[in-house]
């Protein structure tokens, strides 16, 4: 399959899982595609592979909906789904603070590639976060900065994007 096609593939895929599940985004209940839409292009702006932005698509398909890790690597292969991977939460006993720490840990161990996504998605969280909802974007800001730490093989301009949108707001909320 050529890869425009696979791309393709991966947005009405994740379209779909998002849908079945109704999942409609926070703040705007906007369709819930709306944000992977935005993490891909951002991803592909960065010139990430056409994996990368297939995995952009589907990043949340895993925590958020239906959609096993099985069915992700029939549909898209090895390559895309260990990505998801990496992009997926792992349930942790605790409360959210040792869930982010855990988070911190397995997110410094992902390849640079799937760090680059994650950029992209605490862009995207950080703009409708900081928009809709001053107080919880205190919380979410303290976590982006710890985040930073972890995801410095990331694309360094969505890095340091994402740094200036921390060092910008962090402490206006």
């Amino acid at each position: 399959m050529s890869d425009e096609r696979q791309i393709e593939k991966a947005r009405v895929f994740a379209m779909a899982a998002h849908a079945a599940v109704r999942q409609l985004r926070k703040y705007t209940n906007d369709p819930y595609i709306v944000h992977p839409l935005a993490v891909a292009a951002k991803v592909a702006l960065a010139n990430g592979s056409d994996a990368m932005v297939c995995a952009a698509l589907l990043h949340d398909v895993l925590e958020d909906t239906q959609v096993t890790e099985a069915t992700l690597r029939t549909e898209f292969g090895h390559e895309v789904t260990n990505l998801v991977v990496w992009l997926t939460h792992v349930e942790v006993p605790g409360n959210r603070s040792a869930r982010k720490v855990a988070e911190c840990k397995r997110l410094y161990g992902a390849p640079a590639e799937a760090q680059t996504i994650k950029l992209a998605d605490l862009l995207d969280n950080a703009a409708s976060i900081i928009k809709h909802d001053a107080k919880f974007a205190k919380v979410f800001l303290g976590e982006v900065r710890d985040l930073l730490m972890f995801l410095s093989q990331g694309d360094p301009e969505l890095w340091a994007e994402l740094y200036e949108v921390w060092r910008a707001n962090h402490e206006k909320v």
